[in-house]
């Protein structure tokens, strides 16, 4: 039976014992292949039912006024689109920046991180932006049921943005000054899927929530 560890100063048999504490190698790979990326596959899959209930309750609850606003009355399409539109620019430049990872070219990845980022911090502006005129308009999440699921299913995916974006610059850090390690190729893989399924979680926003809000109940 052979061992996946051995002592690294093995001596003769009958050797006098050594007060140095033994050393040990691995003759096998510790961490599985890919490990990291199944992981954050389980991770975007939970996520995804964190998603899915929040959705169910917006479907229960979306028309649930109380005399109060409904979406035709609150949403402004033209802004929304626009906002819509610069969070699908941002999953664009990602993907340039990851063609930029596997040239290796690690200045080229870093500014289109940037601009990434900055598409990123454009979109939560406009999105906070649009929480303060509701509220302003007495549109808070405590006027009806509608709103209360409006403000929790946006709101979510609005933090989401916020900790990718923290991500982002940790990880434009540690490339910066770590470069392009294998490590850091494996959580840009990450931070990617998690970017792109934050998009796809905004089209169902921008379809369900916002061009069916408008629809007359």
């Amino acid at each position: 039976m052979s061992d996946t560890a051995l002592p690294l100063h093995a001596g003769a048999a009958g050797a006098a014992p050594s007060n140095e504490p033994p050393r040990f190698y691995m003759t096998t790979e510790h961490h599985p292949e890919n490990g990291t990326l199944l992981g954050f596959w389980l991770y975007l899959m939970s996520d995804c039912l964190i998603f899915a209930c929040l959705f169910a309750c917006y479907a229960v609850l979306g028309r649930s006024y109380a005399a109060g606003p409904s979406g035709a009355d609150l949403f402004e399409l033209p802004v929304v689109a626009v906002n819509t539109a610069v969070l699908l620019l941002s999953s664009i430049t990602f993907g340039f920046g990851m063609l930029e990872m596997q040239r290796r070219r690690k200045g080229a990845l870093l500014a289109w991180l940037a601009v990434t980022g900055v598409l990123g911090a454009v979109f939560i502006t406009l999105e906070l932006q649009e929480f303060i005129h509701l509220i302003h308009e007495g549109a808070g999440p405590q006027r009806s049921a509608f709103l209360s699921s409006f403000f929790t299913l946006v709101g979510t995916h609005g933090l989401h943005v916020s900790f990718g974006i923290v991500w982002l610059v940790v990880l434009m850090l540690q490339i910066g000054s770590k470069g392009l390690t294998p490590e850091n190729r494996r959580r840009l893989m990450c931070l990617s899927m998690f970017w792109h399924f934050l998009d796809v979680v905004w089209i169902g926003v921008f379809t369900f929530v916002y061009l069916m809000g408008v629809l007359p109940a």
